[in-house]
């Protein structure tokens, strides 16, 4: 199983080429707005929101988790212990993340950003994220591309990265 890997995914979305990419580009603080149930909060932590170097903090939720609980019915007989269990599946995962803007292309419209710190590190080596915005009709095409290297063959590839990109 290869440790490094490469994804990618394309959306259209219905917002110009221009204007997505001014908010992917300079206005990332805005995103909460338009997607408050998967992007809680994106914040400036050190230089500015639109220099090369910069590190911005995100809070988000992202893939589903499946929790068990034992529920109240328990019962021993023998020496064999009986849990009944509730299972609440579709709980979403909140995580956080500190990236750096690693290059600004204007004329193509695209960034590229590095996870440096948060969820994402404790699982992957690197983590680095591109976004090239493109106008197509009355919109725009997105095209997202994650490239990563594992801590380790047990870490799954970051599908739910890339999925929570294009929903």
């Amino acid at each position: 199983m290869a440790l490094t890997g490469k994804l990618k995914a394309e959306v259209e979305v219905k917002a110009p080429a221009d204007k997505f990419f001014s908010i992917v580009r300079s206005e990332s603080h805005q995103i909460p707005n338009a997607t408050s149930d998967k992007i809680h909060n994106v914040e400036m932590h050190e230089g500015d929101w639109e220099a090369d170097g910069s590190i911005k903090l995100g809070k988000y939720t992202v893939g589903k988790k499946t929790l068990i609980q034992p529920f109240l019915n328990t019962k021993q007989v023998e020496h064999i212990l009986y849990i009944d269990f509730l299972v609440f599946s579709s709980v979403r995962i909140s995580e956080n993340v500190s990236e750096t803007i690693e290059a600004v292309d204007d004329r193509n419209k695209s960034v590229t950003c590095n996870a440096l710190d948060g969820n994402v590190a404790k699982y992957y080596k690197t983590f680095k994220g591109t976004v090239i915005v493109t106008a197509s009709g009355q919109g725009s095409l997105v095209k997202w591309t994650l490239i990563y290297e594992k801590q380790n063959q047990n870490v799954p590839d970051p599908k739910k990265y890339l999925e929570f990109t294009t929903l």
